[in-house]
């Protein structure tokens, strides 16, 4: 097919590499010049495995291309993809001025019937409103469908490739047959792709969100009550994990979700619930602790060392909001670096992608506060202890006994459960977990 992606972001880029590597024709647009000619240098805007080589080996066959225009990316397609940012406004809605720029002008420039996908995440009725935008513009006949994202950032790729489901949201019955036909090269050993109204389908991206941002907050506020009782959350898990009807995942604690979904989307569906008169108390709640426990290592920190923590040094390792991406946006350890320079405190921190970005997202008095290392153990090299904010495969099984040698004090704040407290204590180090 002859596809045209609007966006190279996470979901965009993605989805416009791995359709062209199932042998699509894929032009991919975005507005920012320097981005296309970065893309089209070899150097991608993002950190995601697998996706600089597709990216180059489909460049190379000539199944995908760059532009700076939409209205060329309108003209190409038969079916285009929204894929544009839909960050956070100043009220908790989603801002989607983006996605109707996009939709206004492919509008202004579609020559035949066209399909209109929007795969941004977007709050329920919007597919009805980029209908109403794009239909002002043009005479030629088109259809809108939702077709929400639900691709893991640091295994989107996979993800894309082998997804669990496809929601595909439109009443057409012509829309659904070209949908279903793109995707069924993605769903050979079984038929995963889900139909429905695009309302519904709106509401499921949302839904999904919510519900594993609950799990996220449940268990974060069940490892709080662990410390306080004496038990041990690792083990409370385990047992939860074992019941068929709740399962293993998104059990862990730790120090918080962030990144460019959750946060978003949850104030985003509780912005849209309000104004039509519902509460949503179980997903207000979630952010709710979401935030508060972003701060639970920098109290656990006071309460070891006394209160006082101005003059100290501390590693942090992991910076972005989670592995195997450079994504920091709302990452847990800008509020713990923020707080911890607040106290005044001296941070020196590692992260295998994600330290530039980071530092970046910094104000300016508190990154001048930080030293950024290449390697984790110059990071760790003085420091009177040492906090592990994002689980990174090789911060997994570090050397402690060199750890030992190198800090000025002993103290490990494991923020992400990773390491064994009955190990590292025999070793001379302090311990403190989450709910452990």
């Amino acid at each position: 097919m002859k596809l045209s992606v609007i966006g190279t972001g996470y979901v965009g880029l993605v989805a416009a590499a791995v359709f062209a590597d199932y042998g699509n024709d894929v032009l991919c647009a975005d507005i920012d010049a320097a981005k296309i000619e970065s893309i089209k240098a070899g150097k991608l805007p993002i950190f995601e495995p697998g996706l600089e080589p597709l990216v180059e080996h489909n460049i190379q066959a000539g199944r995908l291309r760059f532009t700076t225009s939409n209205a060329e990316a309108a003209v190409h397609g038969n079916v285009i993809f929204l894929a544009v940012g839909t960050p956070t406004a100043a009220d908790g809605s989603a801002d989607l001025s983006y996605l109707y720029q996009a939709a206004s002008e492919i509008g202004r420039h579609i020559t035949r019937p066209t399909i209109i996908v929007d795969k941004s995440t977007v709050p329920v009725g919007t597919a009805e409103r980029i209908a109403r935008i794009v239909g002002e513009q043009t005479r030629v006949p088109f259809t809108v469908v939702s077709n929400p994202e639900f691709l893991k950032e640091g295994a989107a790729v996979d993800d894309f490739m082998h997804p669990d489901r496809v929601i595909v949201g439109t009443d057409d019955p012509h829309a659904r047959e070209v949908l279903h036909r793109l995707y069924q090269p993605f769903c050979r050993t079984s038929d995963r792709i889900l139909f429905m109204d695009a309302r519904s389908a709106e509401l499921t991206k949302y839904a999904c969100n919510a519900y594993l941002a609950a799990r996220i907050s449940f268990m974060n506020d069940m490892a709080n009550l662990a410390d306080a009782l004496g038990a041990d959350i690792e083990l409370v898990r385990r047992g939860m994990g074992s019941d068929p009807r709740i399962g293993n995942k998104f059990l862990y604690p730790g120090v918080g979700y962030g990144g460019s979904c959750f946060p978003k989307d949850i104030r985003a569906l509780l912005t849209t619930a309000r104004e039509f008169g519902h509460s949503l108390e179980i997903v207000a709640s979630a952010e709710r602790i979401n935030e508060a426990q972003k701060l639970v290592i920098v109290r656990k920190l006071r309460q070891r060392l006394g209160g006082d923590l101005a003059g100290k040094t501390f590693a942090v390792w992991g910076l972005s909001f989670k592995p195997n991406t450079d994504d920091v946006r709302e990452a847990p350890a800008l509020k713990i670096v923020r707080t911890l320079v607040g106290d005044g405190a001296r941070l020196r921190l590692h992260d295998p992608e994600a330290g530039k970005n980071f530092i970046a997202g910094l104000p300016p008095h508190v990154a001048a506060a930080c030293t950024l290392s290449a390697d984790p153990y110059d990071a760790a090299e003085g420091a009177h202890a040492l906090v592990l904010a994002t689980e990174w495969r090789e911060y997994r099984s570090p050397d402690f006994e060199r750890l030992k040698r190198i800090m000025a004090g002993s103290l490990l704040l494991d923020g992400r459960n990773q390491w064994d407290r009955q190990h590292v204590e025999a070793l001379g180090f302090e311990y403190a977990g989450i709910g452990r």
